[in-house]
């Protein structure tokens, strides 16, 4: 029978999917999920539950927010990124760099890694009070990792579906900093506390130039979003504004404040809701994804 219900959650499940993963979703899930051989991780670890939950989708939206504050890092997404000019490209490829890292094949995770340290070989410029910059700076790519995993993380606590124990919260700090290092990063934190020490380390450099102020204009008040899905975007941005710190988003001039904040926590909690209710549905690449962790082998 014919069920209007279940109907809108899989109409929202595909628009979801093919924003974040693109026209050839299915072929990407297939390299990631359907491939054999053995991966970084397994159902059992903590990466590989936070990195699948909709609140990524509250805190994606929050790293790039935080990442705008490092200078360079602006002037480097600013000047080489295209995310103006294909927003929805340069997240669906940052969604399928997170995916294959966390769930697919080592090889295939290895040469995308590669991939990226070379595109970043040639990134390099000024920033806007003219300090040069390279994209492979092992301290600019801990600030990248830093802001990425502390959103991740941050997202995850507020709006995920379960509670994190302080160990877990750990476990997950832990397992991302390997992908971080990698990719050129060097002594990454691993553990929650490590993790908030690195942030505050990282706050002298931090400041709002003209590219992130424009950047933050773009993601929240010109997103490139349909009209009809703008407002449930914007409360999952006001999520993420709510769970920034207070002084980030004063450098940035975004609301503070214990009436926003109650407010932003519920339009995000709700928000991600109805996100993993649209995801809710069956995966047929995850099912048959056969997953052999590289700990597990003898």
């Amino acid at each position: 029978m014919w069920n209007p219900v279940e109907q809108l959650r899989l109409g929202l499940g595909r628009v979801l999917r093919s924003r974040v993963a693109g026209p050839d979703a299915d072929a990407k899930a297939a390299q990631i999920w359907g491939a054999p051989g053995e991966r970084w991780h397994d159902e059992g670890d903590v990466i590989w539950h936070v990195n699948s939950d909709a609140a990524m989708y509250a805190g994606g939206i929050r790293s790039l927010l935080l990442q705008a504050l490092h200078p360079a890092a602006m002037a480097g997404v600013a000047g080489h990124s295209g995310y103006r000019s294909d927003p929805w490209g340069r997240l669906q490829r940052t969604s399928e760099f997170i995916a294959m890292t966390t769930y697919g094949p080592v090889p295939s995770a290895e040469a995308m890694i590669g991939r990226i340290r070379d595109i970043h070989e040639r990134v390099r410029g000024k920033t806007d009070d003219g300090t040069p910059y390279r994209a492979s700076d092992p301290h600019l790519l801990a600030w990248v990792h830093i802001a990425e995993t502390e959103s991740f993380l941050e997202g995850f606590k507020r709006y995920g579906d379960r509670r994190l124990t302080a160990a877990q919260r750990d476990e997950y700090v832990a397992q991302a900093a390997p992908v971080g290092e990698l990719l050129g990063a060097v002594d990454l934190p691993r553990t929650e506390a490590d993790l908030a020490a690195a942030l505050t380390a990282f706050r002298p450099e931090l400041r709002a130039s003209p590219a992130a102020r424009d950047t933050v204009d773009f993601i929240l008040r010109t997103p490139p979003v349909p009209w009809p899905a703008r407002p449930g975007y914007w409360m999952l941005a006001a999520g993420a504004i709510a769970s920034l710190p207070v002084w980030a988003r004063q450098e940035l001039g975004l609301p503070t404040g214990r009436f926003f904040d109650a407010v932003g926590n519920v339009l995000g909690k709700f928000s991600t809701a109805v996100v993993r209710w649209g995801l809710s549905g069956p995966d047929p690449h995850r099912r048959k994804a056969m997953v052999t962790s590289v700990r597990d082998t003898p």
